[in-house]
């Protein structure tokens, strides 16, 4: 059953405080990246997607996500626990040795909601692609979802693919690009310059639209919804969801410096005080 506004919006402030209790606990983890995604994921997997009940690899009969950009892993273990693929209190053995929930998501261990290993960048527009001609291999009409940040945008074999699902008119499949203008050594135009990164993908054969407000739950179901009608039309569709890195948190909000650092002590609480509802349940 899909939740209401009210009800995603007060998920998202349990999955940001999920996020930074994770990253705090280990000392370890990506922060900014994933408080800047939690939004999209909350309206992916709890307004979204079709999804079944249980978890199988191969997702026939239902819609199903890849994380390319792995790095922001625990946004996604959050949802992942959160619409029930796996325990809640399993988020605390977040990096922990033998845990399930490794800093980039892995398969070895068969962790519930997770396809693919995603630690090294550009490569999940390519499973996707895989996916989506799997599914029309198997004449299912459901949808492949995939998420990549703008600086993994800058990794050659993304482009690749992207020309190939346009020449190939892979048209069940929705990318989504976390547009934030940041990345690890600092921002996206002083590192590598990506230019109209929409007028890119559009220039490769796909269908391109853009979520200006990539924080705004009713804005990205909105978005994401048109992104869904515009599908089965013979072209990819790309999504640049302009977010805001650290979103949330006033500290990490529109800076790299959050990229890959854990807060201490007193910055965990500030960050908790921000984010705070009376249907908190933490792990």
């Amino acid at each position: 059953m899909k939740r209401n506004i009210q009800q995603l919006n007060d998920l998202a402030i349990q999955v940001r405080r999920d996020i930074v209790r994770m990253v705090h606990a280990v000392n370890s983890g990506h922060p900014g990246g994933s408080l800047g995604c939690t939004e999209f994921f909350v309206a992916l997997y709890q307004n979204i997607m079709d999804r079944k009940e249980g978890f199988d690899m191969n997702g026939i009969g239902e819609d199903i996500f890849f994380l390319s950009n792995g790095h922001i892993s625990p946004v996604f273990y959050s949802i992942l626990a959160r619409s029930g693929y796996f325990p809640v209190s399993e988020l605390a053995t977040f990096r922990l040795l033998n845990s399930r929930l490794q800093g980039h998501p892995t398969t070895h261990e068969g962790l519930p909601g997770v396809r693919v290993a995603s630690g090294s960048l550009g490569q999940g527009m390519s499973v996707a692609i895989g996916a989506c001609q799997a599914k029309k291999l198997n004449n299912d009409n459901h949808l492949v979802y995939s998420l990549h940040g703008d600086g993994e945008m800058q990794e050659g074999q993304n482009w690749e693919a992207i020309m190939y699902a346009g020449a190939k008119k892979i048209d069940n499949l929705i990318s989504t690009v976390d547009y934030n203008g940041q990345q690890i050594d600092g921002s996206t135009k002083q590192v590598l310059d990506l230019g109209d990164l929409g007028a890119k993908f559009a220039a490769f054969g796909w269908d391109v639209l853009h979520i200006e407000k990539g924080n705004d739950i009713e804005a990205i179901i909105a978005g994401l919804t048109d992104a869904k009608s515009r599908t089965g039309k013979g072209k990819p569709v790309a999504i640049m969801l302009h977010t805001i890195m650290g979103h949330g948190v006033d500290y990490m909000m529109g800076t790299h410096a959050w990229h890959g650092k854990a807060p201490n002590d007193a910055q965990l609480e500030a960050a908790l005080a921000q984010n705070y509802t009376d249907t908190e349940s933490d792990y």
